[in-house]
């Protein structure tokens, strides 16, 4: 799923297949942009705001793109096959003299000019992974609204840019909260932890080709043994073989207390937490 650090992996891609280069075919298919003509133009950059993607062209203009839930952006060779999905899911071609790019079903496609970009992306909240990361002014955007659940919280990108549901998952379990509780109800000290532990886990996914959010865990007892038991004899730390703890384990047990995760659909983004771990309200 794209979430900040996905699109930041996939602007560095972009950028080094385009910037500097000149276009030698441009197809943007939506209908307001079908007839844009982009050949001829050199692309200066490819950055990634937030989950947003902008690709500055020669002559003031900026290709503004958002992947949303299964947009994605493919490079590719001359002569290479194209493998991102039927053709009918193609929103925009990118060619120059050594590589394709081309974007799948991209929900945001938009042609603006450079000097108005903030029409795209000005609403957005400090970038988890851009040059503008502000921790303090995060924690006052989700404060001004404390009786929003915190889970919701992080996802709006007003208040900070680059969380998406997997992470929101990931954070609210490691803050030991539901995502339903209330902002104004975390413990003391609990949010700004969790504003800095948001920015350390995107920055160090940041170049990972797979995303994990867990390092280490103790060994649990055996199957059928209450999970607060302890293991007849100490064993020592091991690496988690899943890169998760919560996000896409529903039934199967917590990682660190060995509870079954526990998951719910909301507005089709789908909510997992461990009843064990997780204080708070749930649905």
């Amino acid at each position: 799923m794209p979430e900040g650090d996905t699109v930041l992996q996939t602007a560095a891609r972009l950028h080094a297949a385009l910037a500097g280069r000149v276009l030698t075919h441009a197809d943007l298919r939506v209908p307001r942009f079908a007839t844009s003509d982009l050949s001829g133009r050199t692309v200066l950059d490819v950055t990634a705001r937030g989950k947003h993607l902008l690709t500055r062209i020669e002559g003031g203009l900026t290709l503004h793109s958002h992947l949303r839930m299964d947009g994605a952006w493919r490079v590719y060779a001359p002569g290479e096959r194209w493998r991102g999905g039927p053709g009918h899911q193609i929103r925009a071609v990118l060619t120059n003299a050594d590589h394709t790019a081309v974007g799948y079903r991209l929900p945001v496609l938009e042609l603006l000019r450079t000097s108005e970009e903030s029409k795209a992306v000005g609403h957005l909240g400090p970038d988890l992974l851009g040059p503008d990361w502000d921790p303090a002014l995060a924690v006052d955007r989700l404060l001004a609204a404390p009786d929003r659940p915190i889970g919701e919280a992080l996802l709006d990108q007003r208040n900070l840019a680059g969380i998406g549901n997997v992470y929101k998952c990931e954070l609210c379990f490691l803050a030991r909260v539901t995502p339903w509780l209330p902002v104004g109800a975390l413990p003391d000290g609990v949010l700004p932890r969790l504003v800095a532990l948001a920015h350390r886990l995107l920055d160090a996914n940041r170049d990972r080709p797979t995303r994990t959010t867990t390092i280490r865990a103790e060994r649990r007892p055996r199957t059928g043994a209450p999970a607060s038991a302890p293991p007849q004899r100490p064993l020592p730390p091991l690496r988690v073989q899943e890169p998760l703890y919560v996000y896409g384990r529903v039934h199967r047990p917590c990682l660190r207390c060995g509870t079954p995760i526990r998951k719910v659909d909301e507005a089709d983004r789908p909510t997992y937490w461990c009843p064990g771990c997780q204080a708070g309200p749930v649905p």
